[in-house]
């Protein structure tokens, strides 16, 4: 290679190794950007200091009662498991019990809840074992007889000496979870809903053909 041609190359190579760092770290001054691309647009970065406002600082609090975006939670009835401040017995209309959702609920059941509730939701679940007071059964005629809001408020605000799991499940998880743990009662004792449902209706029966009380005689 001619001497002319090998400084051509190498000014050329030089050069390039010298573009490659326009974009370098950040820096007070800003770096040769020959793209801008509104990367070095004029705004106010978090704890940067503004002299737009009389405080100096760029960051500012929220008004009052300002809810993030995506945050708002209006359906009661999926965030909370309640309508009308009351616990509700169904599962919310975007998310009805559908096979899928007994199998994510059997999915997230076994990472979350077999530890203490046992695979069967029995309560005897490997650490529930080693508790002082052992997780209580799914299979009770007190826990048949709770509506699923119940399941879902207590899987998101815990109970008792059970933490809440809200920071680790997701809405549409708990949901599932309470379809899973309603199909494990089912599969243990069919007929228990059916009997919860008829005791309310058999102790009004009652109460209503019971004859009253005779007046107590006055001396």
């Amino acid at each position: 290679m001619k001497p002319l041609a090998t400084q051509i190359c190498i000014s050329a190579l030089g050069a390039l190794v010298l573009f490659s760092g326009c974009r370098g770290w950040e820096s007070a001054e800003p770096p040769v950007h020959l793209n801008q691309n509104m990367d070095t647009q004029a705004k106010l970065k978090p704890y940067r200091n503004s002299e737009f406002f009389a405080d100096g600082r760029a960051m500012r609090t929220p008004p009052e009662g300002t809810v993030a975006q995506g945050k708002l939670k209006e359906d009661d009835h999926f965030y909370r498991g309640k309508a009308n401040g009351e616990l509700v017995d169904a599962f919310p209309a975007a998310l009805p019990m559908t096979e899928s959702l007994v199998n994510r609920g059997e999915n997230r059941y076994e990472i979350y809840c077999t530890p203490c509730h046992g695979k069967a939701g029995d309560g005897k679940g490997l650490v529930s074992k080693r508790l002082p007071v052992q997780a209580p059964s799914f299979h009770s005629d007190y826990l048949y007889g709770q509506k699923l809001g119940h399941f879902y408020d207590v899987i998101t605000n815990g109970i008792r000496s059970m933490p809440a799991y809200s920071h680790q499940i997701t809405e549409a998880d708990r949901w599932a979870i309470v379809s899973y743990v309603r199909a494990l009662q089912l599969s243990q004792n069919p007929n228990a809903f059916a009997k919860a449902a008829a005791e309310p209706q058999a102790t009004e029966e009652s109460e209503a053909t019971a004859e009253p009380e005779a007046p107590a005689k006055e001396d």
